[in-house]
């Protein structure tokens, strides 16, 4: 019987999927495999008649630069009770593909677990997968897709700070990030963006709605003092989820819940969440500042992928064969600054839980630093005297004093 291999996608989309897709279907197809991609992702996978596409060499060639996915993705977590070797059996599969985030790796993971406890000798391999570049690759290695995303929203980012500039007003934007602010940093960072507020910044105070927003009101002051009557601050939706409910529910907005009663923030842009908090501060200190909310998020997703990801996930999709060659299984494959390639053991990045631990943004590297001493602006102490002008207590909205930090830690 001829030998399998089933490639699915977990999370959502990211720049490159498909590029990787068609380049381990093309070097197992000619190593005379069988190539199978699953639609549904782990769904699909333990349903009793899954959805699969077939991948031959001409569909594999047609996708390779496309963006989006040409196997339907899904977030769905199987529990342990619905793991089954049914499909593994069946089409004699020799090696599952798994490609997505910390989500997808931690399941893959669970299964690699599973099928080692039932002695099935079927590799795993993950690959690396998101917009978020929040997998825990070694330093300075990024996730896939995360360049490309990141590059239209550097596109897109760039013309709200014109208009910023041109109508002499502020933007508040919001960009994806989950746990980690690596793809606000990252934009912020490219467009000169006057505050980007991450929340790895908040590692001695505890996140709140009221210090994100005296923190956008330092840069506005801050620029105000320096004769700029506009800018565009950027927020990771990334601070969210270091909130609880009851701080997210104070705001005031009005949510619709979960079946757990939580709230559920995917149906409201985060940008408007943090501009109608921004306006009413500002009537309150009676500033006259006109803002707009920006979302930068899903349609950054599924954009073709940029040179970097189209060169970076065929080396990943090349190190996949590489590593099933070896013998490897329960990893991702990962790629340095050279392209070689190396197998990084989920076990080693698993938490007690089994999840995968994210990455965060160093807020203590030099990169860091130098963008927040150099490229940003806020209030500090010195500007005290010239900042009463607008306000009664500047040193409610110090950069340095909302985040407990001290002055020389930048």
């Amino acid at each position: 019987m001829q030998k399998s291999i089933v490639l699915l996608a977990g999370g959502g989309p990211a720049p490159g999927i498909n590029t990787v897709i068609a380049t381990v279907a093309k070097v197992f197809l000619k190593a005379g495999f069988k190539v199978i991609g699953l639609n549904g992702g782990f769904k699909a996978l333990f349903a009793e008649a899954p959805n699969v596409t077939e991948f031959d060499f001409a569909l594999a060639d047609r996708i390779h630069k496309e963006g989006g996915s040409a196997i339907q993705m899904s977030r769905y977590k199987p529990k342990d009770d619905e793991f089954r070797a049914d499909i593994f059996i069946k089409h004699n599969v020799k090696l599952l593909v798994t490609i997505g985030g910390d989500d997808t790796a931690s399941t893959a993971n669970r299964i690699a677990k599973y099928l080692s406890s039932k002695n099935i000798r079927i590799q795993n391999i993950h690959v690396p997968k998101t917009i978020d570049n929040d997998l825990p690759l070694p330093e300075g290695t990024p996730t896939f897709g995360y360049h490309s995303a990141k590059s239209e929203g550097v596109r897109i980012a760039t013309t709200i700070y014109e208009d910023a500039r041109t109508s002499g007003n502020w933007f508040i934007v919001s960009a994806m990030g989950r746990e980690a602010g690596h793809l606000a940093f990252g934009i912020g960072a490219a467009c000169h963006y006057p505050m980007i507020i991450i929340p790895e910044m908040f590692n001695k105070t505890t996140i709140t709605l009221d210090k994100i927003i005296r923190l956008i009101i330092s840069s506005i002051l801050k620029r105000k003092l320096l004769g700029i009557n506009y800018g565009v601050v950027i927020v990771s939706e990334g601070v969210f989820h270091s909130m609880g409910d009851e701080e997210i529910e104070k705001s005031g907005i009005n949510f619709t819940y979960d079946e757990h009663g939580h709230p559920e923030l995917g149906n409201l842009s985060k940008a408007h969440i943090f501009n109608v908090l921004l306006q009413q501060e500002l009537k309150k200190i009676e500033l006259k500042i006109k803002s707009r909310p920006v979302e930068i998020g899903y349609e950054i997703r599924c954009v073709q992928p940029v040179a970097f990801d189209l060169v970076y996930c065929a080396n990943l999709g090349m190190g996949v064969k590489k590593l099933f060659d070896l013998g490897i299984t329960g990893a991702m494959v990962t790629a340095d600054h050279k392209g070689d390639i190396y197998p990084l053991y989920l076990k080693d990045v698993e938490d007690e839980e089994g999840k995968i631990k994210p990455r965060l943004v160093n807020i203590y590297s030099e990169k860091f630093k130098m963008v927040y001493e150099d490229n940003q602006q806020y209030l500090v102490e010195d500007d005290y005297d010239t900042a009463r002008y607008y306000l009664e207590k500047p040193d409610d909205y110090d950069f340095f004093k909302v985040l407990n930090w001290e002055e020389d830690e930048i």
